[in-house]
């Protein structure tokens, strides 16, 4: 079978490549389509057909209208028309297309068999790899992995919309809105007066929960996303690279139980909690609800998993804590500055929310200033571009336990009820403002704050 394949010829049609440049050729609008499926010199198979699509860009990137003799000029100049077949081919490309209008198949038809062609040396390059005793089996694939997205996000086709259409979407939307009488459109977080200054998590919206150590971040995601999967019943993926799912579930289990967490780590439970437990396991054992828990996890492997859920599992929304330990995937031999990988993993994970077409939200620590101190956007640790990308912030914030003038000793915190500020410091869409709420530190479970005044709307 291996050696058939090795024999055969790569994928290609010529005639097709012929067709897609005669077309280009004759008409000076196709080179739109070319654009628009993103084809390159390299898209072609045949050596004489990749230097006329060269020649014929190079023109166009000048203000040039590609015709016959200003391609064969382009190419004489560049030393290039014996490769590209003479004067004569150039020539008969216009002869063999039956109509330009079908560009977009002829450009998207090169596109196709390039790609095949892109992994079928894939396909070789694994097949040398695999042998290659230096090299690890998880470094090999996800060096595959990274080649296959490269492939995948060129198929991605440019488009546009007429500002009719879009119109016509939006309008549907506010229809839907009216109709429904609820202003929350996106997906509820379960706090109320979160929901009412959002109208919930929108689609393809970049999400940051921002928040010192230990202020409650982990467990203000958790609640979210239990509130989300459990009783919404909405399909919800937890990425979690600093606990395991064990530790996870245990925590959700502690929230939706209200059993203390401390009492199910050590099985010493009071009376009437081990009921508690397995009701609660009962109603919470088929939620949509996907834990990944993967160690060093880089942003291919969050992509793999991400896209693997939104197709398999039609996840609706992701959590990912936290941003500060997705490793960077180039490793520890990359020559760039945290501040410039972090910049890179933002930007990444904010494409990725609006390729999957839903929210992501992710937890990040902020720095030492935020101590303390109110948080603002300037805290969110490593790279301003968290700011400049996130469509929503929001930071956590608690007062410090005041010290004991007498001993200078800080006085013991109440594990009842904790007063925290959950601070919408930025929303590209809405206002910002602060909500009031309460963490129960034994189920480390958020609640809203009493109902007077708990929420202060900035602007």
């Amino acid at each position: 079978m291996a050696q058939s394949i090795r024999d055969k010829t790569p994928p290609h049609d010529d005639e097709l490549e012929q067709a897609a440049l005669g077309s280009l050729l004759a008409d000076n609008e196709a080179i739109s389509a070319a654009i628009q499926f993103h084809l390159r010199p390299d898209d072609f198979y045949s050596r004489a057909n990749s230097r006329i699509f060269e020649a014929i860009m190079s023109l166009d990137s000048k203000g040039l209208r590609p015709d016959i003799q200003t391609v064969v000029q382009e190419l004489k100049l560049k030393g290039k028309l014996d490769e590209a077949g003479g004067a004569s081919y150039v020539s008969s490309l216009t002869t063999v297309i039956p109509s330009s209008a079908n560009i977009e198949y002829y450009a998207q038809m090169v596109k196709n068999y390039s790609i095949k062609r892109s992994l079928l040396s894939v396909a070789s390059e694994i097949g040398v790899d695999v042998y290659d005793e230096s090299k690890e089996a998880a470094g090999i694939l996800e060096e595959v992995q990274r080649e296959i997205f490269k492939l995948s996000d060129e198929r991605q086709v440019v488009s546009s919309r007429k500002i009719g259409e879009v119109l016509k979407e939006t309008f549907l939307i506010l229809e839907n809105v009216i109709k429904s009488k609820n202003p929350i459109n996106g997906i509820s977080t379960s706090f109320e007066e979160l929901d009412r200054l959002t109208s919930g998590f929108q689609r393809e919206e970049f999400i940051i929960i921002g928040a010192r150590p230990s202020i409650g971040k982990t467990a203000l995601a958790l609640n979210m996303a239990s509130s989300i999967a459990f009783h919404q019943k909405i399909p919800t993926a937890f990425f979690s690279l600093e606990m395991s799912s064990i530790a996870l579930a245990q925590r959700i289990i502690s929230s939706e139980a209200e059993v203390k967490a401390q009492n199910l780590r050590t099985g010493f439970l009071a009376s009437g909690e081990l009921k508690k437990i397995v009701d609660v396991m009962g109603l919470l054992y088929d939620g949509p609800f996907y834990i990944v828990d993967i160690p060093n996890m880089d942003l291919t492997d969050i992509r793999t998993q991400a896209r693997k859920l939104r197709t398999q599992q039609q996840v609706e929304i992701i959590f990912i804590d936290y941003m500060g330990l997705i490793a960077y995937e180039g490793g520890k031999n990359s020559n760039k500055q945290r501040f410039d990988q972090i910049s890179e993993v933002s930007r990444a994970l904010k494409s990725l929310a609006r390729e999957l077409h839903i929210p992501i939200v992710v937890l990040c620590q902020l720095n030492r200033e935020a101590h303390g101190e109110t948080p603002t956007l300037a805290n969110l640790r490593d790279s301003g571009s968290i700011e400049q990308d996130a469509d929503l912030v929001l930071l956590l914030h608690r007062e410090q336990p005041k010290k004991n003038k007498k001993d200078e000793e800080e006085k013991p915190v109440s594990f009842d009820n904790i007063p925290t500020d959950l601070i919408v410091a930025k929303q590209r869409n809405g206002p910002t403002g602060v909500i009031r709420l309460e963490m129960i530190a034994k189920y480390a479970k958020f609640a809203p704050a009493p109902k007077n005044n708990n929420t202060e709307q900035i602007t």
